[in-house]
């Protein structure tokens, strides 16, 4: 989620999804038990890199810890260590990959974070000659309110692109050779 919605998402109530014990219908979990798909760069036995399927950019990474908890504050510095180790590898490659060493690394707990399961963010910045995308409004044009978080959710998803499967694949490929 980017930076334009966070606000909105100030002194909202916490969802039931959001407990370690939830049931996990995860999709992260799932993805890294292998019962759902993802283009993988890199994987050890604490973490996994795999391209955002909805990226904000060329390169839009998600690094995931493989032990399901919900907060950064809470995760375990075993996992916190292999994902810090994890972001900077792959950051690393990616800047090989893309010539661009611009880059946000971001970590959202609770809000603005669409998936309980600690995760960072590593999307390259757009390059000078690129045309930046205009962000959504934290409002409704309407009448002034504030976004719901379904209707933020919403606005962030429709400004996205789905990753190209074979793009996707190439890209990947590029990646891991550089790790």
């Amino acid at each position: 989620m980017t930076s334009f919605i966070i606000g909105a998402h100030a002194n909202r109530g916490i969802p039931t999804e959001w407990r370690d014990d939830a049931d996990h219908n995860c999709p992260f979990c799932r993805i890294i038990a292998g019962e759902m798909p993802s283009t993988r760069l890199y994987e050890d036995d604490k973490v996994i890199a795999i391209l955002d399927i909805l990226p904000l950019r060329r390169g839009h990474t998600l690094i995931i810890p493989k032990a399901h908890h919900s907060r950064v504050s809470e995760l375990p510095l075993e996992y916190a260590s292999a994902v810090g180790q994890a972001v900077t590898k792959v950051a690393n490659g990616l800047t090989k990959v893309l010539g661009n060493t611009a880059l946000n690394v971001v970590c959202n707990q609770e809000y603005a974070q669409a998936v309980p399961h600690v995760h960072y963010h590593i999307i390259p910045a757009p390059s000078l000659n690129s045309s930046a995308r205009v962000e959504p409004s934290e409002q409704s044009k309407e009448n002034g309110i504030p976004l719901s978080r379904r209707e933020m959710h919403q606005r962030e998803f429709e400004s996205r692109e789905e990753l190209d499967e074979d793009e996707g694949k190439a890209l990947a490929v590029r990646i891991r050779a550089s790790l």
